[in-house]
């Protein structure tokens, strides 16, 4: 039979496992989107191929870096997996009002600028990084 502390030292193990896990396959992604993005200006001089193939790649593995992830909150006790919820819960909604804003104001042209994914994204992840930390305080 299991004591109680070193059923917490597995849980914590394979927890910094988890969580080393998904940290390797989100720098994966982060790296094969670069890749994608900037290797046909400064590697591969515009070959159609080479990048349909690297974007290919970098599709394939933020396939793998969801399935990490999904991995990781479905070992988080009870309470991490709730804030973990809500915290993406509040990035959906605060993205998907906040990307249909910004579309809208730049196809009225009420902006002069383009709306661009990228300032969605650091919405989006501002916004997580946010309900994390106040997730995390209120159930200190």
């Amino acid at each position: 039979m299991t004591s109680p502390e070193s059923s917490n030292t597995n849980w914590k193990q394979r927890n910094n496992l988890n969580t080393k896990r998904l940290a390797k396959w989100t720098a994966a992604w982060v790296l094969s989107l670069a890749l994608a993005t900037f290797g046909d200006k400064f590697i591969w001089q515009q070959s159609e191929l080479i990048t349909a193939i690297a974007i290919g790649i970098n599709f394939l593995i933020g396939i793998v870096m969801i399935m990490v992830n999904k991995q990781h909150l479905t070992d988080l006790d009870e309470l991490q997996q709730k804030i973990q919820l809500n915290a993406m819960a509040l990035s959906l909604g605060i993205g998907l009002i906040v990307g249909i804003s910004y579309s809208t104001l730049d196809t009225t042209g009420l902006i002069s600028s383009h709306a661009e994914i990228s300032h969605l994204i650091i919405v989006m992840a501002l916004t997580y990084m946010i309900g994390i930390i106040f997730g995390n305080r209120q159930y200190q």
